[in-house]
């Protein structure tokens, strides 16, 4: 009986609200938030992971005691008062200091994963020197591609523009993506200066460019012979739900959101950190041919017996952190 009156009672919210926004209009649709995809969470991918390699264990370091945390800051709002949040990790400092930044994007296939999934990592990133910053962007539910692209140099102008309340090095920006959130993070280091990305109205005088990419598993070019991305055989994948369609209909879509075609002398240094799992890192190895051709510093960690999901679960994590602290020491040397 109580699980009838819970059907009634829920159905009668969905009534209710399909009124609510009848009576609205598109106004109020606007500004409701896009219905979120929970399928990757760091406890999904650790129990899929689980099964291949049961000694693992998620990853959760102790909190450092010299990191200050600002949880839910909104960095930008959006036509329709959508509000786009991240969380900024900073050491605690006793004299007047700036610190390199690094922008911290998430993975799950442009349409799920959260900010959340590496707040440790951006913690352990504070506490040896670091603003780190964990940003929400648009996933494929709620916008097509460039909107990600564009959220995410968004928050980096808002990184230079809050400067003054947070001990931001502006002239050291580093972007660090996991799988999708590679993908991306490769796409804004080589797109630094490109108008389609940066788009939208909040902080348009700050600069988006980084000086650093840090790439876990992020593919480099959708359409490549050792990628793995756009088999629609079975539904649309990811790719083609995020970029709005297949790479058969739009090949020069697929092309545009590949970072391996937008490699140029502003590439900023990149260092790739790959599991055992070769389609997620398609086009790196081209890449790294046309990096070393323009003089443009790049590095390859791995972990071939890891799974695709390693930055999140031990023992992958320390040595992850470990080779992107190396990597933006080399880059970003103290002053």
């Amino acid at each position: 009986m109580n699980s009838l009156f819970s059907f009634a009672g829920f159905a009668g919210a969905r009534l209710l609200c399909g009124l609510l926004l009848l009576l609205a209009g598109p106004a109020l649709a606007q500004q409701l938030p896009a219905p979120r995809d929970t399928s990757f969470t760091v406890h999904s991918a650790y129990v899929k992971a689980k099964k291949q390699f049961p000694a693992i264990t998620i990853a959760r370091p102790a909190v450092p005691a010299n990191v200050r945390p600002r949880m839910n800051v909104t960095y930008c709002t959006l036509p329709g008062g959508r509000e786009l949040k991240l969380d900024v990790f900073y050491p605690k400092a006793r004299r007047k200091q700036r610190f390199p930044a690094v922008l911290v994007i998430h993975g799950g296939g442009w349409r799920s994963g959260d900010r959340s999934q590496h707040v440790p990592l951006a913690q352990q990133l504070a506490a040896k020197g670091y603003v780190a910053v964990t940003a929400e962007y648009r996933l494929s539910t709620e916008a097509k591609y460039p909107a990600a692209v564009q959220d995410l140099k968004t928050a980096i102008r808002w990184l230079r523009a809050s400067s003054r309340k947070y001990p931001i090095d502006t002239t050291r920006v580093a972007v660090w993506g996991f799988s999708a959130g590679g993908q991306l993070a490769s796409l804004i280091g080589t797109t630094n200066g490109d108008q389609l990305f940066d788009a939208g109205g909040c902080y348009p005088t700050r600069s988006s460019s980084v000086q650093a990419i840090i790439d876990a598993d992020g593919t480099l070019a959708f359409i490549h012979p050792e990628s793995g991305e756009g088999d629609d055989r079975k539904g649309p994948s990811a790719a083609t739900y995020w970029l709005g369609a297949s790479k058969t209909e739009k090949p020069e879509l697929w092309h545009q959101a590949g970072a391996l075609n937008r490699v140029s002398a502003q590439t900023p240094p990149i260092l790739f950190i790959n599991s055992g799992v070769d389609r997620m890192h398609a086009g790196r190895d081209d890449m790294i041919r046309q990096l070393t051709a323009l003089g443009i510093y790049s590095e390859v960690q791995r972990f071939p017996e890891a799974p695709h999901p390693f930055v999140l679960f031990n023992p992958w994590f320390e040595p992850t952190l470990q080779y992107t602290l190396n990597f933006l020491s080399r880059i970003f040397p103290p002053k």
